[in-house]
């Protein structure tokens, strides 16, 4: 299992940045491709970034695209995801997620591994 933890989330007024963390203790986040997947109340889990292994391609949904960043640095052993022009429609848990592969795959893939989530409210 990998111990990936989050971080970052909060309450913000729309039109307001957060700037996410995960984080992995003991583990090496580098040679990974990791995700970024949200889900909101009632609805099921939406894939929202993914950065490939040592700053390899990035992935982005259509809905977070040109507003949500993906970035990790490699000497923190963490990777960001970096949110601006937050909308009431980005509430949502948010999780960080790995198959331990290189490459990301689909957006929506079932990863294996996840963190405990962080909270992302955004008041209108």
């Amino acid at each position: 299992q990998v111990p990936l933890v989050e971080s970052g989330g909060g309450l913000v007024q729309s039109g307001g940045s957060l700037r996410l963390s995960c984080t992995a203790l003991g583990f090496t986040l580098d040679y990974y491709a990791i995700a970024w997947v949200r889900q909101a109340p009632g609805k099921g889990r939406e894939g929202v970034s993914c950065i490939s292994s040592f700053d390899g391609p990035t992935y982005y949904a259509d809905s977070v695209k040109g507003r949500f960043t993906i970035s990790r640095d490699n000497a923190k052993n963490t990777v960001y995801l970096q949110m601006n022009s937050l909308e009431p429609e980005d509430t949502a848990a948010y999780y960080c997620a790995t198959d331990t592969l290189s490459t990301c795959r689909s957006l929506n893939s079932p990863y294996e591994h996840w963190g405990q989530g962080t909270q992302v409210t955004v008041s209108s």
